[in-house]
């Protein structure tokens, strides 16, 4: 039997015994597929499975999602971050219902073509709710292939990433109704044995023949990629309220940090801050300075103060709407914004 024979069955028979086989996008309708694959983009298995329910709930078919409108789309995503995704999401359901009157496409190329559908997410697609002939090449599977086969090399190297896929595409199992079982298989033994600290080797199929085992080069491989800096970014909040205790939302612009969603005025500088005061006619003198919070994002730290008043504004905003405590779920919130009202209900509402 060949190498690559060898690792394709023993790992598809390791995912029928000891994989994972309950996770709810475990089925055949491409739909379900590609939503829970583009949840799954940079987000823990844990928090999808929160979403995920509610999300196909509300938008059960593509054609519902095509339909709906981005602010509705963006309150169910509220919370999973990188809300470009839920952007594309919507933007591709309108592709698939355009033009391809509803169904999804086969094959990985013309999945491709979807928006926010990458070489890896529509070989999953494929694979899992079509049988297709497609491998995939996650952190998971990088991790899994460069320990087995001891490669080393910048994960940051087109041409190693290149390697990988041609080494990904070679081991892929000869029989089509194997596909699914093996690349879940891939997902399995990178996210619950072969992990990035503290592998289970003694539980992995793959032990006799892992390579970097051999080497003793586990810890070592693959190599991590280039710390990128965390640059530090002050927000500055402006929490009115009018006579009706409506709190002000705006809508962010598109692209930025919680592009799409609702925020109360938000500012990158305290003069910015303190000019739009005075448009609401408000007393910039009287406002109260909260205690600055940290929030992490990927590559930024954010040092939000929150700024309050008793003063009722001015009404006559055009730049925004008031929101009531109640209705505030059926907009998307950014997770510290919702954090912050949920503590601060009381002084506010």
């Amino acid at each position: 039997m060949s190498q690559s024979a060898t690792f394709s069955n023993r790992l598809i028979q390791w995912q029928r015994q000891h994989g994972r086989h309950h996770l709810p996008w475990q089925v055949k309708d491409p739909y379900a597929v590609w939503l829970s694959e583009i949840m799954l983009q940079q987000t823990q298995v844990a928090t999808v499975l929160d979403y995920y329910p509610r999300f196909l709930n509300r938008f059960p078919d593509v054609e519902s999602l095509a339909n709906a409108a981005e602010d509705e789309v963006l309150s169910l995503w509220a919370g999973l971050g990188y809300y470009s995704r839920a952007r594309n999401l919507r933007k591709a359901a309108k592709q698939v219902v355009a033009q391809f009157s509803g169904e999804f496409p086969q094959t990985r190329l013309e999945l491709e073509t979807l928006c926010g559908v990458g070489r890896s997410t529509a070989a999953a697609i494929s694979a899992f709710a079509f049988n297709q002939r497609e491998t995939i090449l996650d952190g998971n599977v990088k991790r899994v292939l460069c320990r087995v086969y001891a490669l080393d090399g910048n994960p940051q190297d087109k041409k190693f990433e290149k390697q990988l896929w041609q080494l990904a595409e070679s081991l892929l199992p000869s029989e089509s109704g194997d596909i699914p079982a093996y690349i879940q298989g891939l997902m399995d033994l990178g996210a619950t044995v072969c992990k990035r600290t503290k592998p289970l080797c003694h539980e992995c199929p793959m032990n006799d023949i892992c390579e970097a085992k051999k080497q003793n080069r586990i810890a070592e491989l693959p190599r991590k990629k280039t710390a990128v800096e965390v640059h530090t970014l002050p927000l500055y909040w402006l929490i009115v309220r009018n006579q009706a205790k409506q709190i002000l939302l705006h809508k962010r612009p598109a692209k930025g940090i919680w592009g799409g969603l609702y925020c109360v005025p938000c500012f990158e500088n305290l003069a910015d801050l303190q000019q739009y005061a005075q448009v609401l006619n408000l007393d910039s003198d009287g406002l109260n300075e909260e205690a600055t919070f940290t929030h992490h994002l990927t590559h930024r730290l954010l040092m939000i103060t929150p700024f309050t008043t008793d003063e009722r504004p001015s009404e006559n905003v055009s730049d925004g709407l008031w929101v009531a405590q109640e209705d505030l779920a059926d907009y998307g919130l950014p997770k510290p914004l919702l954090n912050y009202l949920n503590q601060a209900q009381k002084s506010l509402f």
